[in-house]
C-alpha cells in the first residue's frame, strides 16, 4: 500500500456521528483480574549501549511531589529531519537539546522564553514534545507543547473554554528558525493553540506528524495533538463530548487558517470536520491519558499507548473517527466512576456503542496489600514499531514499556489486529554493552524508571530515562536467559521476592513474583536495603538486612516482611495449607547471634538468628507457622526448620547436626530450604539442594498431627531476618544478604528442590 493510500485510510471516517449512546447497565460481579495472561518472558533481550547523558535540571516552581525529583525529565528523542544526523531531546523542566556526536547543545529554552512556564506539579507538565516539520531543513519550522500556571489562565485567552477551575494551560507554538543549521535558536514564534486543564495532569503529552506521509498524501504537513481529559472525567463524559477538545487525538493545518482565530486549518478530511455540535479538529475520542503516538513506517498504521485508570494499560491501534470509549470504558472492560477499585464486564449490547477496543494490554493489579486506589506505579509508555537494520531480531515488532518500573515488552505488528483477540504480549530481557543482564532499574539505580522510545530516521530504537537522565541506543540483540524459577516450584509458588523489583510507587518495598501479589516491606533501612550483590548468574541485587545498634534497645533493626493483625488475606493460600516450603539464598556477613538488647547486660545475645518463615495466623509477629532460622537446641547454635500446625499450639524443631558454620560459612552463598508436611508431621531441611541429616528436637507429636493442614486462618505475614515485621521491637536479627526467597503452599520434595537449585546456576 502506498503512503497516500494509508494516510486516505487512516482518514476515512469509520464510526457513526457524535457520542456513543448512554450505556447500558453492566453485571454487577466485578473483574479482580481484567487480564489473566501474565506477559510471557521472552528468551529474546536487547543490548543497550549509553548514548548520552544530558545535564541535571529543576523544576519550575520547586516540586513536592518526589515523583517529579529526577535527575532531569527528558522525554523523547528524535532526529532532526534535515540529514544533519543531529537529534533533539525535550526536557519538562524546560531546554531542549541538540545532540550531535558528543556535543550538546541547549537549542532552546522554555524557562527563560515563557514568563509562566510551569513544570512544578503533575507529571507531565513543563516542556512536553518538540515536532520538527518535514520540511525543517528549507523552512526551518518546528512546534512544542508547554503548560503554563495560573497566571496565565487569568491573562491568556484558550482556543476553547477552559475546563472548570482550571490550574494549567497546555500551550502549543510554531517556531520558525532564521538558520536551521543552527545550534542554538534565532527567529520568530507565534501561538497556535491554547487550552486550560482542571488539574495538572493529563494535558497534552505529545504532538507530531505522520512520517510515513510524502508530500501529495492528505496527511502530509498535518500536526497532531494528543489531549488528556485533564485528570478529571472520571466523573463526567468529557471525552465523549466532541464539542470539547479534552479526551481526544486532534489532527489540524497549522499551515491553514479556517480554524479558530485563524491560527490553523482544519484539514477538510477530519471525521467530524463541518459537523453541526462537533470540533472539526477532532481525529479520535474518548481518551484518558493519551501518551504517545507513533506510526508503523511499513503500514503507517497509527498506534497509541493509553495509560488506564484503574488497572488497564493499552495498545490501540487508531483510525479516524475512532472511539476508545473513556470514560465508559477501561481497556476492553467497563468503568464505573463509583468502584473505582473493578472493572466490569462489557454489557450484552456492547456492538451499539461503537467502541474501539485495544489490540494489545497488560494489566497492574494493585497489590493485594496496597490501596487498590492509590498510585501502583504502572502506566503505559508507548513505543515504535521496529523496521531499521542494525537489529533484524526486532523488525516486526511494536516495542514498548511500563515507563514506571522500566519493563520493556513487544508484540508482533502481524498480531495487533482490530476486532481480534489481544496480541500476546512478550517482556524482553536487557543486556548492557558488557552483556551483562539488568533491569531498567539496575541502568538507573533506582525503583522509579520514567522510561520513554525514541527513534532516529532510519528506525533505529532508543530508550531513555528520567531517574537518571540517560538515553542508551539499542544496538543489537541476545538469547537471555530462562526464567528464575521452575515449572515445578512455579505452580506452588505463592510469594517470590527476587529483589530486583522494587516497587514503583514506593520503592521501599519489594514486588511479589509469585501468585499472592503481596508487597514485602522493607523495614527500617527501605531501598538501602537492596545491595549490589546476586547470589547466581543473572542475580544483580540482594536483600541486607542488619542490627542497626547494637549497644541500643529499639526497633530500628533492618528486617523485611507483611504484617496485618487480622490476617494477610492474599496469603491465603498458606491458611489449611497441608503443607510449607520456604527456601531462598543466603549469605552470612556479621557476627551472630546478635547482641541482645533487650536485656541489660551489653554481653547477653539472642538465642536465635531469623532467616525467614511464614507467621501463623495468631502470631504477635514472631510466632509461625513455617520458619528457618538459627536456633539454640541444648545450649548449641543450629540450623533448623521450625513449624507450627495449630494457632496457639506446640511447635516442633528439626535440626541440622551439622555445625551451623559449617552449613553457612561468612561470606558465602548458600541456598536453603526447609519443608514442612503437616499431615503427617514430616520436615526436612536442604543445603545446595541436598538433604541435610538433622533431628526432632521435641518428642511425641506436638503437631498433633491427624492427616490434616494448618489452621483454617490467614497467616499473619511473613518475616525476614528477624521477627515482628510490623516494627514494634527488635528480636532475633540476622547480619546478612538473602536472594530470591520463596514461599510454596505445599511440601516439596528433594527433587524439585535439587532441580530448582540447579536450575539457579545454569540461568
Amino acid at each position: 500500500m502506498t503512503a497516500a493510500a494509508v494516510a486516505s485510510t487512516l482518514v476515512a471516517p469509520v464510526v457513526s456521528a457524535g457520542p456513543a449512546p448512554a450505556a447500558a447497565p453492566v453485571g454487577d460481579e466485578p473483574i479482580t483480574d481484567p487480564i489473566p495472561e501474565d506477559p510471557i518472558p521472552s528468551r529474546l533481550g536487547l543490548v543497550l549501549e549509553e548514548y548520552a547523558q544530558l545535564p541535571e535540571t529543576e523544576p519550575t516552581p520547586p516540586p513536592t511531589d518526589e515523583r517529579l525529583m529526577r535527575h532531569n525529565r527528558i522525554n523523547f528523542v528524535g532526529e532532526v529531519p534535515d540529514g544533519s544526523g543531529r537529534m533533539y531531546v525535550p526536557d519538562l523542566n524546560g531546554p531542549l537539546y541538540l545532540l550531535e556526536g558528543d556535543q550538546q547543545h541547549v537549542y532552546l529554552d522554555f524557562r527563560e522564553r515563557f514568563e509562566h512556564f510551569f513544570s512544578g506539579r503533575g507529571m507531565g507538565s513543563g516542556f512536553g514534545f518538540a515536532a520538527f516539520h518535514p520540511e525543517f531543513a528549507d523552512n526551518g519550522i518546528f512546534y512544542t507543547v508547554h503548560t503554563e500556571g495560573e497566571e496565565a489562565i487569568a491573562t491568556e485567552e484558550p482556543t476553547y473554554p477552559n475546563q472548570p477551575d482550571s490550574v494549567v494551560q497546555s500551550v502549543v507554538t510554531e517556531w520558525t528558525a532564521e538558520d536551521p543549521s543552527a545550534d542554538v535558536f534565532r527567529g520568530t514564534s507565534r501561538e497556535i493553540f491554547r487550552f486550560g486543564f482542571g488539574s495538572q495532569v493529563h494535558a497534552i503529552q505529545q504532538i507530531d506528524f505522520n512520517p510515513t506521509a510524502r508530500p501529495g498524501d492528505p496527511d502530509y504537513g498535518l500536526l497532531y495533538l494528543a489531549v488528556g481529559d485533564g485528570g478529571i472525567a472520571v466523573d463526567n463524559d468529557i471525552p465523549q463530548d466532541l464539542g470539547n477538545p479534552a479526551g481526544k487525538i486532534l489532527r489540524i493545518d497549522p499551515a491553514g487558517d479556517n480554524g479558530p482565530g485563524g491560527r490553523y486549518g482544519i484539514p477538510p478530511d477530519n471525521p467530524f470536520a463541518g459537523r453541526d455540535g462537533a470540533l472539526g479538529e477532532i481525529f479520535a475520542y474518548g481518551m484518558r491519558d493519551p501518551h504517545r503516538f507513533s506510526w508503523d513506517p511499513r503500514s503507517g498504521a497509527m498506534y497509541l499507548g493509553h495509560i488506564g485508570q484503574r488497572a488497564v494499560e493499552a495498545v490501540y491501534e487508531v483510525r479516524a473517527g475512532d472511539n476508545l470509549g473513556w470514560s465508559e470504558r477501561e481497556g476492553y472492560l467497563s468503568f464505573r466512576p463509583e468502584t473505582q477499585c473493578y472493572l466490569y464486564p462489557l454489557p450484552e449490547d456492547d456492538e451499539r456503542y461503537g467502541y474501539t477496543y485495544p489490540v494489545a494490554a497488560y494489566d497492574h493489579d494493585a497489590p493485594l496489600n496496597w490501596p487498590c486506589n492509590s498510585d501502583s506505579g504502572h502506566a503505559i509508555s508507548g513505543g515504535q514499531v521496529y523496521r531499521g537494520d542494525e537489529v533484524p531480531a526486532l523488525r516486526g515488532k511494536y516495542v514498548f514499556g511500563d515507563l514506571v518500573n522500566g519493563s520493556v515488552y513487544y508484540t508482533e505488528v502481524d498480531e495487533m489486529e482490530r476486532g481480534a483477540e489481544r496480541a500476546p504480549l512478550h517482556e524482553l530481557q536487557l543486556f548492557n554493552a558488557e552483556g551483562d543482564p539488568m533491569r531498567m532499574t539496575d541502568f538507573v539505580g533506582d525503583g522509579r524508571v520514567d522510561l520513554r522510545f525514541g527513534v532516529d530516521t532510519e528506525g533505529e530504537l532508543y530508550l531513555l530515562a528520567k531517574a537518571n537522565g540517560t538515553i542508551w541506543k539499542v544496538t543489537g540483540t541476545r538469547w537471555g536467559q530462562e526464567p528464575p524459577v521452575t515449572d515445578r516450584v512455579q505452580r506452588d509458588l505463592v510469594a517470590h521476592y527476587d529483589f530486583e523489583h522494587p516497587f514503583a510507587a514506593d520503592d521501599s518495598y519489594e514486588e511479589d513474583q509469585g501468585s499472592s501479589n503481596s508487597l514485602l516491606d522493607l523495614v527500617n533501612g527501605g531501598e538501602e536495603m537492596r545491595v549490589d550483590d546476586g547470589a547466581f548468574p543473572g542475580s544483580n541485587n540482594a536483600l541486607q538486612t542488619r542490627q542497626v545498634n547494637p549497644d541500643q534497645a529499639g526497633d530500628d533493626d533492618w528486617k523485611a516482611g507483611i504484617w496485618d493483625e487480622g490476617g494477610v488475606e492474599s496469603l491465603r493460600d498458606f491458611n489449611g495449607a497441608e503443607g510449607i516450603t520456604v527456601m531462598g539464598w543466603f549469605k552470612m556477613t556479621g557476627d551472630h547471634p546478635a547482641p541482645d538488647t533487650t536485656t541489660p547486660d551489653p554481653h547477653d545475645r539472642f538465642n536465635s538468628v531469623g532467616l525467614a518463615g511464614v507467621l501463623s495466623g495468631d502470631s504477635d509477629g514472631h510466632g509461625v507457622r513455617a520458619l528457618l532460622e538459627l536456633i539454640e537446641v541444648d545450649g548449641e547454635l543450629k540450623l533448623v526448620a521450625l513449624g507450627r500446625r495449630l494457632d496457639g499450639g506446640a511447635s516442633q524443631t528439626f535440626a541440622a547436626q551439622q555445625d551451623w558454620r559449617t552449613l553457612l560459612p561468612r561470606g558465602e552463598w548458600v541456598h536453603l530450604a526447609a519443608t514442612f508436611d503437616y499431615t503427617t508431621g514430616e520436615m526436612a531441611l536442604y543445603r545446595n539442594g541436598r538433604p541435610v541429616p538433622g533431628s526432632y528436637v521435641v518428642p511425641g507429636d506436638p503437631w498433633q498431627v491427624d492427616g490434616t493442614g494448618t489452621s483454617p486462618t490467614d497467616p499473619r505475614g511473613i518475616k525476614v531476618g528477624g521477627s515482628y515485621p510490623q516494627n514494634t521491637q527488635e528480636r532475633n536479627p540476622c547480619d546478612c544478604r538473602m536472594d530470591s526467597l520463596m514461599f510454596l503452599d505445599t511440601a516439596a520434595d528433594h527433587r524439585t528442590i535439587a532441580h530448582q537449585y540447579r536450575h539457579f546456576l545454569r540461568r
